[in-house]
């Protein structure tokens, strides 16, 4: 929220608001407008959970198994996996991006914009831009998106694996395939 004021507040007038204004504004209302825009932000959260965290690794876990016989290993399970899961997450972020950005963007002594309100503005924008005013530059978001989240996912693999094998090298843990056959 705070850098969204400084965002809009620099695009206004040239001239970087500071951190201690926008709290000083908000304290007056005892700090509530730096909750604006906490709806849509929960559902991106929601999303970006759902999809990237839960979706990707066992889209990645059933293209594995399907694509094994044709030598398709971890990354490339991952990458295509990545590949599916991206542009779903763009698809149902960017609407909610668009609505907390409406919502946080409104000058803190003003009229807080409501998510209703919000919705309604977006709605005026698909009117007179169509999609490409949701969407417009996320070609290059869905590249980078793909990416980080394939990077992501490798790593979490990668730590996972070297820990395991740490674990399993110090005896601090025993598979359960190797459990009794000692």
């Amino acid at each position: 929220m705070i850098e969204k004021q400084q965002r809009a507040f620099f695009k206004t007038t040239g001239v970087e608001k500071p951190i201690m204004e926008i709290l000083r504004e908000s304290a007056k209302q005892n700090f509530v407008p730096l909750f604006r825009g906490t709806v849509p932000l929960m559902g991106h959260s929601c999303a970006s959970a759902l999809l990237g965290l839960a979706g990707q690794p066992k889209l990645q876990k059933y293209l594995k198994e399907e694509l094994s016989q044709h030598g398709i290993g971890t990354f490339t399970s991952g990458l295509l996996a990545s590949a599916a899961v991206t542009p779903i997450y763009v698809g149902v972020t960017n609407p909610l991006s668009r609505l907390e950005v409406i919502m946080q963007t409104s000058k803190i002594d003003g009229k807080a914009i409501g998510v209703i309100e919000a919705c309604k503005e977006v709605a005026n924008d698909s009117k007179q831009f169509g999609m490409r005013g949701i969407f417009r530059g996320q070609g290059l978001g869905i590249a980078k998106g793909i990416l980080s989240l394939t990077a992501f996912h490798q790593g979490r693999i990668w730590l996972t694996d070297a820990f395991r094998d740490r674990n399993i090298s110090n005896g601090s843990y025993t598979p359960k395939d190797k459990v009794g056959s000692a």
